[in-house]
């Protein structure tokens, strides 16, 4: 059955793609938004074709619960030669017949309405489901949106270092020349420059890749944006409610958790379908007929009811019934789970709060301190007193990068909080 599941999910994007390739999509702006990333990305990304391939399943299976009472209509046709009794008046050996069979379901127990009630409950997970999809995949541009600015970051602090580092060796390398400075002295400022350059050079990688990720997010492979806005983003200095009103919030919200409540209601209404699997069934029956063979006992119209009840099914009824009962508990014990895990992830989501406020309230402060640093070594450097106006830079940039990432994780926190919720997007029918 994975394997099923893989081909059709390869088949799906198969069939997406060269139609989309045709598509007139619109390219990404430069500089590109977050909010243009959000609304640009494309429905390709694998964990949305699973979610949708989850609702054409459900689908089917709602279109196979509401056959079992539905009107059934047959055609039956016999070719048949015999060897006419003797006491029948009509001695022609054809006996070939067609008959026209329409049959309803009347009662069977409510096996049929354990199955459709068992659909409904699959739809409603499927439907679920697919909006858990497409909230994680608006986690996953946003987290790869950050991380292409804190590579951008991390790139200029490093650039900056490297500047700083060259031009320290630089000056070392006069030094050396005019017999000032030791062989020693003079290859450790060159081992100090090439460490801070391999780290610039994994830093510009990082760049490419986190671009590269961004694009794999969006559902756009290969379209990289050279380009970001950096979003303004305001920490509030304070938070109202409390945790217990929260979890409630979640406990009712969550697709995941909701979804699984679904599928439980699903595993319970088919176990009640295998227990009702081998009992009667009654059904109305309208036939119409032509023969070939005419006798007394040929007639071309009947209708009728069929009382159909199994004594023995050979513990068929009993193994459905053991099998229903085993997806039943195996369900409860993943919805406990995910119900425990998912508290756990709430409790340190709204936690997370506290922490990343202390951090930006924190690095206010010693961004306030690292410009005031900086413009004293600027003020020292103009007087051509010996300064580290180098490092004052490259600790602004650190500072900046810090900030930039608490800034992120907040926004990224918070959109997390929605999505516990029920509330990042609104639900597609």
């Amino acid at each position: 059955m994975r394997h099923g599941l893989r081909l059709c999910l390869w088949l799906m994007l198969a069939a997406i793609l060269p139609a989309q390739a045709g598509e007139n999509v619109q390219p990404l702006p430069e500089p590109l938004s977050l909010a243009d990333a959000l609304r640009l990305a494309r429905p390709v990304v694998p964990t949305l074709l699973r979610a949708e391939a989850g609702r054409t399943e459900a689908r089917a299976e709602g279109e196979r619960a509401a056959t079992i009472d539905g009107l059934r209509l047959t055609a039956i046709g016999r070719l048949r030669a015999i060897q006419p009794s003797w006491k029948s008046a009509n001695r022609d050996a054809n006996d070939s017949s067609a008959h026209l069979l329409l049959e309803k379901r009347l009662y069977d127990g409510g096996l049929a309405a354990a199955r459709r009630a068992a659909a409904g409950a699959v739809r409603e997970a499927a439907e679920l489901e697919a909006l858990d999809a497409r909230q994680q995949q608006r986690l996953e541009i946003m987290r790869a949106f950050f991380d292409v600015l804190l590579a951008d970051l991390t790139n200029a602090r490093d650039t900056e270092a490297m500047s700083v580092a060259f031009v320290r060796l630089d000056r070392a390398r006069d030094r050396h020349e005019l017999g000032q400075l030791s062989d020693v002295a003079l290859l450790e400022l060159d081992a100090a420059y090439q460490a801070v350059r391999r780290r610039q050079v994994a830093s510009a990688t990082r760049q490419r890749l986190a671009r590269a990720r961004l694009a794999l997010a969006m559902g756009r492979p290969g379209e990289l944006a050279s380009d970001l806005v950096t979003p303004e983003i305001e920490i509030p200095e304070s938070q109202e409610g409390d945790f217990d009103a929260f979890w409630q919030a979640v406990e009712a919200g969550h697709p995941r958790l909701r979804a699984l409540k679904a599928r439980l209601r699903a595993a319970r209404q088919r176990l009640e379908a295998a227990r009702h699997s081998a009992g009667p069934v009654l059904s109305a029956e309208l036939e119409a007929a032509a023969y070939n063979r005419t006798t007394g006992s040929t007639h071309p119209l009947g209708g009728g009811l069929r009382l159909s009840v199994p004594l023995l099914d050979g513990g068929q009824r009993d193994a459905a019934v053991a099998e229903a009962q085993a997806q039943l508990t195996r369900l409860q014990a993943q919805w406990q789970s995910a119900w425990q895990d998912l508290r756990q992830q709430a409790l340190e989501a709204w936690l997370r709060r506290d922490t990343l406020r202390a951090d930006w309230q924190g690095l206010q402060v010693e961004g306030d301190y690292r410009e005031l640093y900086l413009d004293r070594s600027r003020a020292l450097y103009d007087l051509e007193v010996k300064t580290d106006l180098g490092d004052a830079m490259t600790r602004i940039s650190e500072v900046r990068l810090a900030t930039a990432r608490v800034l992120f994780d907040w926004v990224l926190n918070e959109a997390r909080i929605e999505a516990m919720t029920g509330r990042l997007l609104e639900e597609k029918p």
